[in-house]
């Protein structure tokens, strides 16, 4: 297995789409932050009045500990660009035929999907580090008097690693089935952008919510909106007590894809 990360780490760092997605996303996830950060502030600083309503309502979603929260959320609207390199990278081994040259070269059908599974972990592990630091860098900015909380909502860490990589398995997933990049991009865009977030929206009030089921849909519910959100919304506990249930789901569905990957793969003419 180490093996097999060491080859894919290699593969990946020497390829530019992933230097140009982390220099994209190093830039995107602090400054969508700061854009919001920028609009709060800009929300105290009208008057000392309204100041201070703005902020005995929201309170400051970019200290400690609100910051693991706040970053998490608004930089998961863009898991978009990881998923993108995914879907490049598996499409790539089809268009190259580098599949078939593993293949000869004495790997395993396993091993050639383990190996791309070990692409998409590397991938998820280098965008929450990402995350990570842009959450830490905004707590200490923005009032480093708090720094003594910043270990209280750590788990939103592991929540987001866990959103992003189910997020990407799904990225995959398509790109492994239909072997083409345009026509996996166009697809995933399209139901990405488009039909998830119709289909998610309709159920919710005529099907009793049943959107909560659907692929990005389990694990967007992973990361709820922050706290300073969730004070219009009154069901805004049962949203934060079901998270580990979504836990579960997403970790299922993730399961079940590369399961049927490794089965697909298995029987696939290559």
């Amino acid at each position: 297995m180490f093996s097999l990360i060491k080859i894919e780490w290699l593969k990946i760092k020497r390829y530019p789409a992933f230097w140009w997605m982390l220099g994209i996303v190093s830039l995107t996830y602090p400054g969508v932050n700061m854009m919001f950060y920028y609009g709060y502030s800009q929300s105290l600083a009208q008057s000392k009045d309204v100041g201070a309503i703005v902020k005995m309502i929201l309170g400051n979603p970019f200290t400690f500990p609100e910051t693991w929260h706040s970053v998490a959320y608004f930089s998961s609207f863009f898991i978009l660009l990881p998923s993108i390199l995914v879907i490049m990278l598996v499409t790539n081994e089809y268009t190259f035929r580098t599949h078939r040259q593993n293949i000869i070269d004495g790997w395993s059908r396993d091993q050639f999907i383990t190996s791309k599974l070990c692409d998409v972990l590397i991938i998820s592990v280098v965008i929450t580090i990402v995350y990570s630091l842009v959450a830490l860098s905004f707590g200490l900015y923005v009032d480093s008097n708090t720094s003594y909380r910043w270990s209280e909502q750590l788990y939103y860490i592991p929540l987001f690693f866990l959103q992003t990589f189910a997020q990407l398995s799904i990225a995959f997933l398509l790109g492994y089935l239909l072997k083409k990049a345009f026509i996996s991009l166009g697809i995933f865009l399209f139901y990405y952008l488009v039909v998830e977030n119709i289909a998610v929206t309709w159920m919710q009030f005529k099907l009793n919510d049943l959107g909560r089921f659907l692929p990005f849909e389990i694990s967007d519910r992973l990361i709820p909106p922050p706290a300073f959100m969730g004070r219009f919304n009154k069901d805004y506990d049962k949203v934060l007590h079901a998270i580990p249930q979504f836990v579960v789901y997403s970790i299922v569905l993730t399961a079940l894809i590369w399961l049927l990957c490794f089965r697909v793969h298995r029987k696939r003419d290559l």
